[in-house]
């Protein structure tokens, strides 16, 4: 295809959004709708799936030490731990530490004394950050394991919640599973609903369809034109879409700030103003490069 023929078609498909301007609101006001209801589902899962992964990276593995073991012990132990490739982080937790934490919980009313010379029952111990936090059951089981490599067992227990994290990665999954599963549903209706409404369009034509086939035009001729026009569409609609979607949002994430616990469950719209706008462009595009591809192809058979 030459440039000119190329600029030709670009040419023609703008004239036709223009030219059919009722047949053409009615499908970019489609586009907008069906794009608007996608796009805040897409927000809604991205939210989701942004709080399950928060809850997910808080799962710990706590290591607590026997009260026998010295400091060459606690280090060595410490490094086995560290050389894990599961592991990312791990915090020492003395047993001081422990107690003025559960102080803060408590209330210092109940352990009044334990801070006092060596009355603090609780064991040193390790907090322990996981890469990828499915694998703490495994994790937990490897540090278990170290005890076996020497005399005299330096850790005393493990604790991660296993009930709990178990539970959690089953609702995070299903969790991100319906979402799929809702987005997916919801873009396919997108795609049907709006290519309906292109179709009117295009039926609306199907007599100068028919007359350019007449004279020789060939198919891809005939379909470029309506290609542009389809794209035309779908790129109005979508940018309409993207500016209430991002204006809704800001508006509900500035309303939010007044709830920190909700301000801090909501993504901020400049980490996700990129992906979405993107998605929600190249979906409109190609949904009226679909539909209008779909719509015309009966016409062309004369």
């Amino acid at each position: 295809m030459s440039f000119r023929t190329l600029l030709r078609h670009l040419r023609e498909g703008a004239k036709s959004v223009i030219r059919n301007g009722w047949m053409s609101l009615a499908s970019i006001t489609s586009i907008i709708v069906s794009l608007f209801i996608l796009g805040v589902f897409i927000l809604l899962v991205m939210n989701v799936n942004a709080l399950a992964d928060k809850a997910d990276s808080n799962v710990q593995v706590n290591t607590y030490l026997n009260l026998n073991v010295d400091e060459e012990m606690r280090e060595t132990v410490r490094q086995e731990i560290e050389s894990m490739p599961e592991v990312k982080s791990i915090k020492f937790v003395s047993k001081d530490d422990g107690l003025k934490e559960l102080e803060e919980t408590l209330g210092s009313e109940w352990l009044e004394g334990y801070s006092e010379g060596d009355r603090n029952p609780l064991p040193d111990a390790f907090e322990i950050s996981v890469i990828e936090p499915t694998t703490v059951p495994f994790v937990a089981d490897k540090i278990s394991a170290l005890n076996e490599k020497y005399p005299v067992e330096p850790i005393l227990r493990v604790k991660y919640g296993e009930d709990t994290v178990e539970t959690l990665f089953k609702i995070t999954r299903t969790v991100r599973n319906i979402g799929f599963i809702f987005v997916a549903g919801l873009a396919l209706m997108s795609m049907f609903l709006i290519s309906n409404t292109i179709r009117v369009t295009i039926l609306a034509r199907r007599r100068e369809i028919g007359i350019m086939k007449l004279v020789g035009a060939t198919n891809s001729f005939i379909r470029w034109p309506f290609f542009v026009e389809g794209a035309l569409l779908g790129f109005f609609g979508s940018i309409i879409t993207v500016g209430l979607l991002f204006a809704g949002y800001q508006r509900l994430f500035a309303a939010a700030q007044a709830d920190m616990t909700l301000a801090q469950s909501l993504i901020p719209l400049g980490d996700l103003w990129l992906l979405l706008g993107g998605i929600i462009i190249a979906l409109g595009m190609a949904i009226g490069i679909w539909g209008s591809t779909m719509s015309i192809r009966k016409f062309l058979k004369v």
